[in-house]
Order: C-alpha cells, then sequence, then structure tokens
C-alpha cells in the first residue's frame, strides 16, 4: 500500500521511516511512503503557507491555496488510485483500532499534518478532505508525530511485517479489551514468581486465567471498553464476579 504525507517537514521522518517495523514495511516494499513538502505548493517567492488570521488573535494560520494545490496534485497523478485523503487535527475523531484497520484496507492513503492555530476552514467546507484524525484530547505542534503514529500502527496489518501474525490479533483491542499480563525468563525475579498456572502446560487453564485477566484490567483501567466488547456467556458472569470483587469492601 501507498500512503502520501504532506507536511512543512519532510526530514522530521528521515530516521524514523528507516527504523523498526516501518522501516521492515518499507524494505520489503508492502508499503510505499511519498514524502510532500506543502512549501513546493505555495505561490509565494519565500514558499510562505501561512498567514494571520482574519478577525485577530494569536498564531497564524495554514493557508488554503498549498493545501488545495497539494491535495489535488495527489488526486490527479496518472497511473496511481487516487488516495483517501486524511486530516491530521484535534477536531477529528479519535483513532483507534478501527481507523487502523479502515487505513490498511486501502491502497492508496494521504495523512495532511496540520500546523500552526489551524488550517483555513475552507479546506474543510469545500470537501477537500475525506475525513480528519485525531491522537486524542490534547495538542500536538504539527500532525508529524501522528502521522508517524498512524503510519506505525497500519504498518503492523500489512502482510509479512509483523513476523508472527497471531501476535497482532492478540493485541490490547483486538477483541474490545486490554491485553492480559505476560511473563518471561526468569521464572523468580526480586521475589516475584511466574503464576502457575503458566507453568501447567495446560492449555485450556491458561486460556481461562488469561481471558480473567483481561477482564480484570479492562475493568481497573478502562471500563469505559466492556460496553461494547465481544463477550459470550461465560465471559459475562466472570465479570460480573469481578465487579463484585470490586464493589467489595
Amino acid at each position: 500500500m501507498r500512503f502520501d504525507v504532506v507536511t512543512l517537514f519532510p526530514g522530521y521522518f528521515a530516521s524514523p521511516l528507516g527504523e523498526s517495523l516501518v522501516g521492515r514495511a518499507v524494505e520489503a516494499g508492502v508499503l510505499e511512503i511519498h514524502l510532500v513538502d506543502l512549501r513546493d505548493f505555495s505561490d509565494d517567492p519565500h514558499r510562505k503557507v501561512d498567514d494571520e488570521p482574519y478577525g485577530g488573535g494569536p498564531g497564524m494560520v495554514l493557508t488554503a491555496p498549498p493545501v488545495f494545490a497539494a491535495v489535488e496534485a495527489l488526486r490527479s497523478e496518472a497511473g496511481s488510485p487516487p488516495p483517501h485523503v486524511v486530516l491530521l487535527s484535534p477536531q477529528g475523531r479519535r483513532f483507534d483500532t478501527p481507523s487502523v484497520r479502515g487505513l490498511a484496507a486501502r491502497e492508496r492513503d494521504a495523512l495532511v499534518c496540520g500546523r500552526y492555530e489551524g488550517i483555513d476552514e475552507r479546506t474543510r467546507s469545500a470537501g477537500l478532505f475525506d475525513g480528519e484524525i485525531s491522537l486524542g484530547d490534547f495538542v500536538l505542534s504539527g500532525g508529524e508525530a501522528a502521522a508517524l503514529t498512524i503510519l506505525e500502527a497500519v504498518s503492523r496489518y500489512l502482510p509479512g511485517v509483523v513476523q508472527d501474525a497471531a501476535s497482532v490479533a492478540a493485541d490490547s483491542f483486538e477483541d474490545g479489551l486490554l491485553d492480559h499480563p505476560h511473563y518471561s525468563r526468569p521464572r523468580s525475579y526480586r521475589g516475584v514468581e511466574v503464576p502457575e498456572v503458566l507453568l501447567s502446560g495446560h492449555h485450556e487453564e491458561i486460556r481461562r486465567w488469561r481471558r480473567e485477566q483481561q477482564l480484570r484490567a479492562t475493568l481497573k483501567r478502562r471500563p469505559d471498553l466492556l460496553r461494547t466488547a465481544p463477550l459470550d456467556d461465560e465471559e459475562r458472569a466472570l465479570l460480573e464476579k469481578l465487579a463484585g470483587e470490586w464493589r467489595s469492601p
């Protein structure tokens, strides 16, 4: 698949795109990343892409003309499907596992990195973007860090990038719950032992223990996830039991 990243700072991506899973995906040819310098689409002699906001106020605004020009150039490229264009903005839909799957399922996506106090609203009102994504209820200096997060998350779903595909299916949020605890060698460390059930070799007991731990962690740390998690009757009964333990003095 292909990602186009529209940014004021292409150099920001130099090292991360050559490392870890994203670097492996690029090297394997399953992920293609094109960095697009927004300043290349400025008609200003100094390549300026921002200006003061009408009505006054602090900061600067990313102007509409270079953003339109960059996105329209990507959509008009010959020999390639038009990209699904996403603006990275605090006003976007919160990024989550379904968002990752949706991006990974497409042949080509484009991420537009916001900057400054915001972007000229006429880009939105004209329908320039197919969607908006936010990492959460906080503000970054720009969308570049968010773009790297999205690229890392999506790369895990591409075939051959993660060596053991089952590890992706077992990640937190994949089944609506947080992940269970993990242990490795040594068996005892600083007086803390690995739970006996994990050493038993009894696969069904291990499965049940892990599921209980998932429910316990989710109930304690992210109870909001339980509203939509697909639980069977056994898991609902177990959840009731755990909830009763929490309510007990």
